[in-house]
């Protein structure tokens, strides 16, 4: 019965979509199709994830939805955001530091940082400002689809004269319009009492979809959303980043341990910084494929088929195997979004698939954002065409995984067989290089069920609890329209009230006349 609500509910939501897309072709592109880049329609026309966001955003409501698509795109045009790049924004604006990616929240959400002490009003600089934003947040997209990010506003030695207030309602606007459901948090840190009453305002525009995600937060109260090691000294902090540019300080990436250390030599680890720049593959088009079956080991050193079997047994063993795939130009890597790690002592290890789908011989290799918490193994090697290589990632000593830790996994053609790991990757060109994200998914303890029933009736729980929040949602919305033209029907009965009253003293008065 909760999988065929479950199956309603999708059938809804594609409906839902269907109508939005037909809808927009027919009252906004008809008249006005220049309006907006025919890359962003086309994008509406093929991904449904970007509809549904629109959707859930807007609380399932068509007409609101397609106001904010049209708005979205009117300003995607206007700023072309699609072109945005490294190069076509100000040079001193990467130098100021005053906007940044760097660090994760305690849910491993992204942090997107505004220094706000560096930003300095001044109308000739304003659109440029707002194309530099524009462009972290599409880069953000691109690498980490889906993914909300947590926006903080450090106000360390900031005062009034740093307060641009056009410039804040256009961040505002740029997740509560422009980019759907792409906000976690918004927390404003150490602010000064006098920017109160500029905050107050802040707080009327993101409106109610949004005002609870607005938090407050002194020095002390910040690590609550944010672990020590994310925050700086000033905040209580340990982070020891410094903001440099070059390069754009949004990968963390180095070189993890394999069983008997680092794989790669130090020459490769000199070369990570260069290599890190730019995003060249993404899991942006990820779709979900079968296990692969087959198994084919590249690694280094020649060894006995027994000893190699035996050695295959232990690795593997309590590894927690992938059930999703993504498609990739150059390989097919399993799991297509998130390694899962069990809680405490359970599950320490968990698997990479790569799958070589070209006509020639990988190069690969696997970087994380925590090498001091995982062991990687093989970190680096190369596969023939056709085959199949399983990765084993697995928890150093006592480390417990955390939803902030990525892995990035690299890999780009070898026309050379006879060169080194470590040479070939200090040499080959960023541009061919294919590039994709894990992220890291920390699994909850589970009860055990009383009887052989009990998944499918959590799972039953957790359909009707899904069910019962869109319902709760369109409810809140329905409830919203009914006041408003409540107050519509109020206002317009007490004009009648007094028109009438008018025209029994207008009759009285010409009946006293009269007589």
């Amino acid at each position: 019965m909760a999988e065929l609500q479950l199956h309603n509910g999708e059938l809804d939501m594609g409906k839902k979509i269907d109508e939005t897309r037909q809808r927009f072709k027919a009252e906004f592109l008809q008249d006005s199709a220049d309006k907006y880049d025919p890359r962003d329609v086309d994008r509406l026309e093929k991904d449904d994830s970007l509809v549904e966001g629109y959707l859930t955003w807007r609380i399932y409501v068509v007409d609101d939805a397609l106001k904010m698509i049209d708005e979205s795109f009117h300003w995607r045009k206007e700023f072309g955001v699609n072109d945005l790049s490294e190069s076509t924004i100000p040079k001193w604006m990467f130098e100021t530091g005053a906007v940044y990616l760097h660090g994760y929240d305690k849910e491993g959400n992204k942090l997107f940082w505004f220094k706000v002490k560096l930003h300095v009003k001044d109308p000739k600089t304003i659109t440029d400002k707002k194309k530099y934003v524009a462009f972290w947040l599409e880069r953000y997209a691109k690498k980490e689809p889906g993914m909300p990010l947590t926006v903080v506003f450090d106000m360390a030695e900031s005062g009034i004269g740093n307060i641009d207030m056009d410039f804040v309602k256009y961040i505002v606007n740029c997740f509560k319009v422009y980019y759907p459901k792409f906000l976690s948090k918004m927390i404003i840190v150490d602010m000064p009492w006098i920017m109160n009453a500029a905050w107050r305002i802040v707080k009327s525009w993101l409106g109610p979809e949004a005002i609870s995600k607005l938090k407050f937060a002194s020095r002390a109260e910040i690590q609550n959303f944010i672990g020590l090691e994310y925050l700086p000294p000033h905040m209580g902090g340990t982070d020891p980043f410094k903001y440099c540019y070059p390069p754009l300080p949004d990968d963390d990436f180095q070189t993890p341990l394999c069983e008997n250390g680092p794989i790669v030599s130090e020459e490769d680890s000199e070369s990570k910084e260069g290599e890190m720049e730019g995003t060249l593959e993404s899991s942006y088009n990820s779709e979900t494929a079968v296990k692969p079956k087959k198994v084919n080991f590249m690694e280094d050193g020649v060894r006995s088929e027994d000893g190699e079997k035996a050695d295959v047994c232990v690795r593997f063993r309590g590894a927690r195997k992938p059930s999703t795939t993504f498609k990739g130009q150059l390989l097919d890597v399993s799991p297509a979004e998130e390694l899962s790690f069990g809680p405490g002592d359970m599950e320490r290890k968990s698997l990479i698939i790569l799958s070589n789908v070209t006509k020639s011989h990988l190069a690969f290799k696997v970087r994380t954002t925590a090498p001091e918490k995982y062991r990687v193994k093989p970190s680096s090697s190369s596969c023939e065409p056709g085959a199949l290589v399983e990765i084993v990632v697995s928890l150093h000593g006592g480390s417990q995984a955390s939803p902030q830790d990525r892995f990035l996994v690299m890999a780009a053609e070898m026309d050379n067989m006879g060169q080194e790991l470590a040479q070939f990757w200090k040499e080959v060109p960023r541009t061919k290089i294919m590039e994709h994200r894990l992220r890291c998914h920390v699994l909850e303890s589970t009860k055990p069920s009383a009887g052989p029933l009990g998944g499918d009736l959590e799972e039953a729980g957790l359909g009707r609890q899904q069910e019962l929040n869109a319902a709760l949602l369109r409810l809140t919305a329905s409830a919203a329209r009914v006041e408003q033209k409540l107050a519509t029907c109020l206002w317009l009965q007490s004009l009648l009230v007094g028109l009438v009253a008018v025209l029994a003293a207008f009759n009285l008065w010409c009946f006293h006349k009269a007589a």
